[in-house]
């Protein structure tokens, strides 16, 4: 858990880079905490912003880097969610007409202590919309052939409902990589699908893995596993703690592989309790070799 110390820190920079290796990565605490980049061998892996001035609020807010969903991630029906018999109402305002991704991409991130070169440890604290009061904890470590990335969250009064998960853009062709380069591949055996609705919401029935294109959530009870695959570029094992993964691959340019603690609209249908003494921690690792 965090140290009261984080309050006394001096001012977080609007970026913070780590390397190990062949391997830089760029957090941006401005930005949601987000990974801004992520180079390996002179390959950027992710997505970067929309450069275009008319591009769409949600494009802007949630269409690159690799971001931290908490304290909810992907949708919540209608922005409605329920904490024992107190009912509760979520901004729906950049993606109607559901509440998504969490508030902290949005909200102010501080570090928690001074980074090194390899470690850096960033605190949010839960405010409105939010209703609760909390903390989100979020830790990089990076070495050379992988980062390791924990999520936590602690009440500061009350118990309420949580989700965490991450949202990462990785780009089918990195930059710099050769011309002629084969596209990013995604190899993962989940066990099941969840249906989703109409409303891009699951509909609570399990399904049997379909083939893509996804927008769409997978259940791993072992804990998520997958592999990316840049041809004879990079290969990339992305494991996790958690037990559900959204995947997103309509775009031409990106594929989002998302470790997520709880299925979408899990606020409503499997809420995880973060107590005083039972906080909500969950883990990812990308680890890569090269050929």
């Amino acid at each position: 858990m965090t140290s009261a110390a984080a309050d006394l820190l001096p001012d977080t920079p609007s970026a913070v880079r780590l390397t190990a290796g062949e391997a830089a990565l760029t957090v941006l605490p401005d930005a949601g905490c987000r990974l801004g980049s992520l180079r390996i061998g002179g390959l950027e892996l992710l997505r970067r912003p929309p450069a275009e001035p008319d591009a769409a609020p949600s494009d802007r807010l949630f269409g690159w880097g690799s971001f931290p969903m908490v304290p909810w991630a992907g949708r919540v029906d209608r922005g409605v969610f329920n904490n024992g018999p107190v009912r509760h109402r979520l901004p729906t305002d950049v993606l109607p007409p559901h509440a998504i991704h969490g508030t902290a991409l949005t909200g102010a991130w501080r570090l928690a202590a001074p980074p090194t070169d390899r470690e850096a440890v960033f605190v949010h604290d839960l405010a409105d919309p939010w209703p609760y009061p909390g903390r989100v904890t979020q830790r990089f470590v990076l070495g050379p052939d992988e980062l390791r990335t924990t999520l936590e969250v602690e009440t500061r009064g009350d118990s309420f409902p949580a989700q965490v998960g991450w949202h990462p853009w990785f780009l089918r062709h990195p930059l710099g990589a050769p011309e002629g380069s084969r596209p990013l591949q995604v190899d993962f055996a989940p066990a099941w699908q969840e249906e989703r609705g109409a409303d891009h919401l699951p509909t609570g029935r399990r399904i049997e893995p379909q083939p893509g294109p996804w927008d769409d959530c997978f259940g791993m009870p072992d804990g998520v596993r997958a592999v990316l695959d840049w041809p004879d570029l990079l290969r990339m094992t992305v494991t996790s703690d958690c037990r559900w993964a959204v995947v997103f691959d309509q775009l031409g340019d990106a594929l989002c592989f998302e470790p997520q603690s709880g299925p979408p609209n899990g606020l409503n249908t499997r809420p995880r309790m973060v107590t005083p003494i039972d906080p909500l921690e969950a883990e990812t690792v990308w680890r890569w070799e090269r050929p």
